[in-house]
């Protein structure tokens, strides 16, 4: 584990558990790689292009909604859970 601490962002693959929230369909799949260089509006434009929905919102956590400028390592970094980054997703405001 610490060696993938120790991976730089471009290389390292972080795993992403999307939760339906509210109304929101739920995915088949709900688990996905992504690589930890990249920056969450990746995530927003995938998660959007997989529920055909143009309003969506995102929050890590169930607690806030981060910036579609942060990166990915850093989220994972500060806020994984079982080497998982929780994001929940809905159609309308769930939290804040």
């Amino acid at each position: 584990m610490a060696a993938a601490l120790l991976a730089p962002p471009a290389s390292r693959k972080v795993v992403i558990l999307f939760r339906s929230t509210g109304d929101a369909p739920i995915l088949k799949q709900s688990k996905f790689k992504i690589a930890a260089g990249e920056r969450f509006s990746k995530v927003i434009e995938f998660l959007r292009r997989q529920l055909h929905r143009d309003t969506l919102f995102l929050y890590v956590n169930s607690a806030f909604s981060p910036s579609p400028d942060d990166l990915i390592a850093d989220l994972a970094d500060a806020f994984a859970v079982d080497g998982k980054l929780i994001v929940n997703y809905a159609c309308t405001h769930a939290w804040g």
